[in-house]
């Protein structure tokens, strides 16, 4: 090894911060067996991140001392050699509390880098989520279901371990099998983790993604005034007041004004499935939502503003109509367009849309609200992976 090697984890912030935390770490402790320098960061603390925001650790090894300060002199690398995406909905691009606009989640991968994904999904539907880039990098994928727990939850399901165990399939240059192995080993002092990582060695796909292959649409970004533009004084511009919804002949309901410079969307990994033969009207979603993320119909029912939702859940949780309301894996999902729009154009296309959005849906879980919730995950996450995700076994 003659040059640096940089590496990116992004998560979702709080929810997956231990699982970067130790991906990061355990490289580090890999390089020193090999005789290699390396540091292990992270970017934000934990106010910024708040919950299911994109946020990134690092770990960059080095041959040497010099060659490794000169690296660490950024705010973060300007290119990655591998990015680590633990859920694979981040895929779809990610905006973080450091910067206004969507960064696409292969932005820093350098030429022949790799995009490491943790998914029970082909790499060919993943591709679809990322945006196209103009030269070609590599997409390995990790058999098994993205590790998402609660709220400073650490999930010890072998997620951090199995990551670990195929850096060196996808970047020999970084770290050698041995020496990741042996470094899990003294970390973890578990035999049971050496083998899972052996086994996601020997598991993980890897293929190229061509220039121009992927998700064409161009992110969306802000100009933003910088301090040479700023108006006199210091001022805070109140929140407008929302208007009146227009759809065809109708004329009616209310859309309360929001953030235009954060769409809220990047940090969801579920999002609510409506269905609107079912809506009492009772209100609760439009109430309870956190992030004012529903919008008042003209028929009084209850849209979703799919670039405000950030997901977590508390519109199916408080909705009294079994079914009304699902949260569904956000990977199902290919725009934020209006379900309200959808189900007023053609009401039967649109029960079929919800038949097949709620019947198919990707396994995907909030967090553990009860005790054994992960037990009974274990079987469909090892058969999802070969065996090799449910606590290696």
């Amino acid at each position: 090894m003659a040059r640096t090697i940089s590496v990116e984890v992004v998560y979702r912030g709080i929810f997956q911060k231990t699982l970067a935390k130790n991906i990061c770490r355990g490289i580090v402790l890999a390089a020193r067996k090999e005789g290699k320098i390396g540091i292990a960061f992270g970017r934000y603390g934990d106010s910024p991140e708040r919950n299911g925001i994109p946020a990134k650790n690092f770990a960059i090894v080095a041959p040497d001392e010099e060659t490794l300060q000169l690296s660490m002199a950024q705010y973060e690398p300007a290119e990655s050699d591998i990015t680590i995406a633990v859920d694979d909905t981040l895929c779809k691009g990610v905006e973080s509390w450091a910067w206004y606009g969507l960064q696409p989640i292969n932005e820093k991968i350098r030429e022949g880098g790799t995009l490491v994904v943790t998914s029970t999904l082909p790499a060919g539907e993943i591709v679809k989520f990322c945006h196209t880039k103009a030269h070609p990098y590599r997409l390995a994928v990790i058999p098994g279901i993205p590790s998402f727990s609660g709220l400073w939850v650490y999930k010890d399901d072998h997620t951090d371990v199995r990551i670990l165990g195929a850096l060196p399939k996808v970047c020999p240059d970084l770290v050698s099998l041995d020496a990741m192995l042996a470094a899990i080993k003294d970390e973890w002092k578990s035999d049971l983790k050496v083998t899972s990582a052996r086994r996601s060695y020997e598991q993980t796909t890897t293929r190229t993604v061509g220039p121009g292959e992927g998700n064409p649409e161009v992110p969306y970004k802000f100009d933003l005034p910088g301090w040479t533009r700023m108006r006199e004084g210091v001022t805070i511009e109140g929140m407008k007041l929302g208007e009146p919804i227009q759809f065809g002949g109708q004329v009616g309901g209310y859309r309360p004004q929001r953030n235009p410079y954060f769409k809220k969307y990047t940090t969801r990994t579920m999002r609510p499935v409506i269905d609107f033969d079912k809506c009492i009207k009772c209100t609760l979603c439009w109430l309870q939502c956190p992030d004012s993320c529903f919008d008042v119909m003209p028929d009084q029912t209850y849209d979703l503003n799919a670039e405000a939702c950030c997901g977590c859940g508390v519109c199916e949780a408080v909705c009294p109509v079994d079914g009304c309301i699902t949260m569904v894996n956000e990977s199902a999902f290919t725009d934020n367009k209006s379900q309200w729009e959808m189900w007023k154009t053609n009401k039967d296309a649109y029960r079929q849309w919800v038949a097949e959005k709620i019947g198919c849906r990707p396994e995907r879980s909030h967090g553990f609200r009860y005790k054994g919730q992960y037990e009974e995950q274990v079987a469909s996450m090892g058969a999802a992976s070969g065996g090799g995700q449910g606590g290696g076994e």
